[in-house]
This record gives C-alpha cells, structure tokens and sequence, in this order.
C-alpha cells in the first residue's frame, strides 16, 4: 500500500482509499482502537444572468477528508483540506488527542465486519457530460428571454444555471472501502410581472441528475414567465377551515417533516410527534411511502451509507401503517434495534440518520379529479417560513397559489397562513396520479382535508 506521502504526490483524489486507508492505520498505529475516513471532492460550476447580461459565474473545487477515531466508548471526528503529509500526520494526533478528552458514549462505534457491504449495485447517478461556462451562460439566457417574452412578464430576476459533480470515498478499520460519484444539473428563471403595489413575482426551476434528462432552456423559462403572470391580481382570503390541496412542487415539503420525525435521533431522545407510532396507522390505507437508495439516476440515490452498510428499498409507510424509523448505528443502538443503513455524513460531522428518494406513491385519481368536488379550497403553489414544530407537530406556514371554487382553480391569492397538526394532516391526506421524482423528496399533488386558512 502507499504511504501518505506518495498518495498526496498523486494529485488529490488520484487514489482515495488508499489514502483514506493509510490515514486509518496511522490512527491505530498511533492508538485509535477503530476508526474511519471519509473523502469528498467537489467541484461545481455556476452562472446567473439578468436581462441578457452575466451577472455571476463562480467555479468552485473542494476537497475535504474527515477522520473518526474511537478509544473505547469514546470518539472525536476532525477535518481538513490540507493533504500535505505533515498536516495528515498532525490531523490524526489531534482526532487521538480529543478523543482521549472526549465524554463517553456507550453507542458510539463503527459496525461490525459481518454488517458491512461488501457489494453493491452499480448505480446510474453520474454523468460524463461535463458543460462549459458558455453553455450554462447559452442555457441561461434562452431561458430568461423565454421567461420575458410572455406577455404580462414586466422584469426579471435573472435565470440560472449551474453543473456540480462530487466524489465520496469511505474507509473504515472494519474491512469496509468504497467509492463512488454523482453529478447534478440545473435551471431555473425567476420574473416580476405587474407594475407598481400590482407587482407579482414566481419562478420555475428544474433539476437532474443528467443533463439530457434537463427540459429545454426555453421551457423552463416560459413555465416560469407563465406562472408569474398568473399571479397577478392576487388577494387575501378571510379565515375559513378548508381543504387545502398542495401542488408537486411543493407537497414534497410533507415528506420532509414526516423524514425529521422518524429519524432515529429524534425518536431515541424522545422529540418526535410520532414517538410511540411505529406499526399504527398515521395515514389512510391507500397511503404508501418509499424509500429508495438504488433509485436509477435518483437525487439522493448512493451504493452503501455512511456507515458502510448497505441500504435497501422500504416501504416507510405500507398501506398508511408506519412500518420502521429511520436508522444509523447509533440510534439503532439506543433503540436496541437494527441500523436500516440511513446513515448520512460528510467529511466534518459524524453520522445521523437521513432519507434517501423518499417519496409518496401516486395514487388513482388525476389532479382534477381531486378537487372537482371542492366548493371552496386553497391551491397552494408556494410555501414561505417554517413553522413547524417537530415535537408537537403543530404546522402553520405563509402560503400563496390559488383559491378553488365549486372544484375549479380560480383567482391568485396571497399573503394567506394555512395551520394545522401534521398528526392530523396526515390522517387527512390524499394524493392524486401526478408523481415525478423531480427532488429526491418527492409528491403528487396532494389534498388535506379540514385545515384552517386565513389573510395574514
């Protein structure tokens, strides 16, 4: 195997296990009893423009090596991005150092070698496409004349574009070692229509894994154009307890405040709203939620978690029962249960539970055919602020989008609260057909029957 020093000659990243590898050594070496490394490099590429004109254009590199160490029950996690040898040597002295110092923790610890991967799918999440300033600038700007050539836009707030691709290499005393790479692409327009105190604002951005899989440029930019003007003439509503129906891209919001609420690390401290529920029911029968690591050319989509298991596709939530929490080693432990391989890190944090493409099935009916029976709703099209409380699950959150009446979306409203329980809002919901998996949180259009609406 190759010494730091020679690994660090080779240029960054030229071998990240062997590096990684080394740098775990060295801290048994120099007294760790376990320890793991984790290596990310980034690079990204990024362009905004107004009214034709380049405004930004940012490239940025990084690459940063995180190391554990573990001296009994107790841990430390440094980082660095010097990969000089000395600075390597010094980085594994100060993780034994502060480990010595640290607390116990009778959970901490790396997995067992019988729980690690030792294969996994090879996954489809990473392009070879690499673009050029001048394309993302020539994407950007189709984009943005498409969004002002519709009639009623009056200015703009610029257009987008941006390229990123990442590498991550795990290693860990435990025998496990693996890398792999993801890329992502994106665009997006954002327009003012109106004039004067009439001004109404909206945007319109899509984002992929592949470039070829992105919309056209001019797409983009006249659905952003479109939603905008569409806007216009926007009112408040007075306090009413309504359905409240959420468009896709914004009813994946849901998922995330159902994720933080089964995490294993609020669950084992007792924080969660949905602390005793695990194998009740918390949402209608036809309900069903994924979880779905090996999701071909998926957002959140990887081979093994940060913890070198490997994960698997889950029904989080079969048939409106929930079935699991979401797990690392260490909530696992304090649970005195099994890791579902959720565990996330990067290079300067230690391990916690979090989703992958976590998504809501889609279910029977059409968008329409969802709200054709409401005589007075709020079609919400956008989401401000967060307020919601994760121990409660109280929900109140500024809105804007479009009022519904006798099962039709009608006018533009605005500056409107919605409120509710997440326990109750889930109970409530229903979603229709429209599933895309644009995000890696991802919904149909969805309906929540019986929350309290109200003109700020």
């Amino acid at each position: 195997m190759a010494s730091v020093a020679n690994v660090k000659s080779a240029g960054i990243a030229a071998d990240p296990e062997s590096l990684l590898a080394e740098m775990v050594t060295l801290a048994k070496k120099k007294g760790a009893e376990a320890a793991d490394a984790v290596l990310v490099d980034a690079a990204s590429l990024a362009v905004a423009c107004r009214l034709g004109h380049i405004e930004t254009l940012e490239r940025a590199e990084s690459g940063d090596l995180g190391l554990r160490v573990l001296i009994g029950k107790k841990q430390a996690i440094v980082s660095s991005t010097n990969r000089k040898p000395a600075a390597l040597e010094e980085l594994v002295e100060r993780a034994i150092a502060m480990a010595r110092a640290a607390p116990e923790d009778e959970f901490c610890g790396l997995a067992a070698p019988d729980e690690i991967a030792h294969q996994w799918p090879v996954l489809d999440i990473a392009d070879s496409h690499e673009p050029s300033a001048e394309q993302l600038i020539a994407a950007a700007r189709e984009a943005e004349d498409a969004a002002r050539a519709v009639k009623g836009v009056s200015n703009s707030e610029g257009a987008d574009a941006s390229y990123g691709a990442s590498h991550i290499a795990f290693v860990a005393s435990n025998g496990f070692a693996g890398r792999y790479r993801r890329t992502s692409f994106g665009l997006g327009a954002s327009m003012i229509a109106g004039d004067g105190t009439n001004m109404e604002r909206d945007y319109h951005g899509e984002g992929r894994v592949f470039a070829a899989d992105l919309p056209q440029p001019a797409a983009i930019g006249r659905e952003a154009g479109e939603r905008t003007v569409k806007r216009l003439g926007s009112r408040k509503m007075p306090t009413a307890q309504v359905p409240v129906v959420f468009e896709p891209r914004v009813a994946g919001g849901m998922l995330g405040h159902l994720s933080g609420a089964i995490s294993g690390a609020s669950i084992a401290r007792g924080t969660s709203f949905l602390k005793d529920k695990l194998g009740q029911k918390i949402f209608p029968g036809n309900i069903t939620i994924i979880d779905d690591p090996f999701r071909t050319r998926g957002f959140r989509s990887h081979p093994f978690d940060g913890e070198g298991l490997l994960p698997q596709r889950r029904k989080i939530v079969e048939n409106g029962v929930l079935t699991t929490w979401l797990l690392d080693l260490r909530s696992a432990r304090q649970l005195k249960l099994t890791s579902t391989g959720h565990a996330s890190r990067g290079a300067g944090g230690l391990p916690s539970p979090a989703p992958s493409n976590f998504y809501l099935e889609a279910g029977t009916k059409t968008s329409s055919e969802l709200i054709n029976d409401i005589k007075s709703g709020f079609y919400v099209t956008e989401l401000m602020g967060y307020g919601v409380n994760g121990v409660t699950g109280d929900y109140s959150r500024a809105a804007a989008g479009f009022w519904i009446e006798n099962g039709a979306i009608t006018f533009p409203v605005n500056e409107m609260t919605i409120a509710g329980n997440l326990k109750d809002m889930f109970l409530n919901l229903s979603a229709a057909d429209d599933l895309q998996f644009l995000h890696g949180l991802d919904a149909p259009t969805i309906r929540i029957d019986g929350m309290t609406v109200a003109g700020v």
